[in-house]
């Protein structure tokens, strides 16, 4: 268990070092590749359907199968990791929005928000821009980043692949619009299912690294109101953590749509877009001290005994 336990560690580490680094990588990336093949099985399948959106949910995960045979080396876990990752490029986005803002540019705040969320940005105001900005930033944390590392944690890379996997399913078909809500259904849940443990071990993260007891106020008080189970407590509780507020009603799809606001204190602004971002860096930080803390402890009496 000592040495699994190392490999594990070692293999972590390697991972978020390449991410700090170098990011995503520029030309080619596996999870957009994979988008392209989800969208040709759409193409094949789609119809109002939920059992031809189940389908469509086996057969675009049966790639992560080939993970499986991956020799469980740690450095080429580790790899496999970096590439299923994406902190480095959720801050890239995030601090795109912030400089605009910074910058009194609102429609270039606008144009870069929406790489990032799928509600429409053409008419926010500056404070629709930060909240949309803060939320996403706070959310995916847990989608890019802990989810991941969990499931990397508990399966190794074929776990891990199949989280992010799942991730890129429900961001393409798990809409309740007319086109995806029957066939997006099943990747939506597979999606709920996979992320309940690592959204509130993430919620929990943003709470020890911030206000504890506002975000744990935050948290307990306000996901509920929040139409995602697994994105609300992600983001009261980043909130409550950073002390602002965030959250409104928006506009998805031509359709205004009331949303709770979340979070307490005053409502965020473009810094506390760098804030976000620095408390979902440091979380991945945290999580690798405890992981290798933890092999410490148990590695270092094995040491000895030999």
């Amino acid at each position: 268990m000592a040495f699994e336990l190392l490999h594990l560690t070692l293999a972590i580490t390697l991972a978020l070092i390449l991410d700090k680094l170098f990011g995503e990588l520029p030309r080619f990336h596996p999870l957009v590749a994979y988008g392209r093949f989800a969208r040709a099985i759409e193409k094949r399948l789609w119809n109002t359907t939920k059992r031809r959106g189940k389908v469509a949910v086996i057969l675009a995960l049966i790639p992560a199968l080939m993970f499986l045979l991956l020799p469980e080396v740690w450095w080429l876990q580790g790899l496999v990791l970096y590439l299923v990752i994406g902190g480095r490029s959720l801050g890239e986005h995030g601090r795109m929005v912030s400089s605009a803002l910074r910058q009194n540019d609102l429609n270039e705040a606008r144009a870069k928000v929406g790489w990032i969320v799928s509600r429409e940005t053409h008419q926010m105001d500056e404070k629709q821009v930060v909240s949309a900005t803060m939320e996403s930033m706070l959310e995916n944390g847990n989608d890019a980043v802990f989810g991941a590392l969990f499931w990397f944690i508990v399966g190794g890379a074929p776990a891990a692949v199949l989280y992010r996997m799942s991730n890129t399913l429900d961001a393409m078909w798990g809409y309740k619009n007319p086109r995806f809500l029957n066939f997006g259904w099943a990747a939506a849940k597979l999606d709920d299912l996979l992320n309940y443990l690592p959204a509130r071990l993430c919620a929990l993260t943003y709470c020890v690294l911030g206000s504890a007891k506002t975000g744990w106020r935050c948290w307990q008080q306000q996901a509920n109101a929040c139409d995602s189970p697994n994105g609300g407590p992600v983001m009261t509780a980043g909130a409550g953590a950073l002390m602002i507020t965030i959250g409104g009603d928006a506009v998805y799809h031509g359709q205004l749509k009331q949303k709770a606001l979340m979070g307490d204190g005053p409502y965020a602004s473009a810094n506390d877009i760098d804030r976000a971002i620095a408390l979902v860096e440091r979380g991945q930080w945290l999580w690798l001290a405890l992981i290798t803390i933890t092999t410490l402890l148990v590695f270092t009496p094995e040491i000895i005994q030999l």
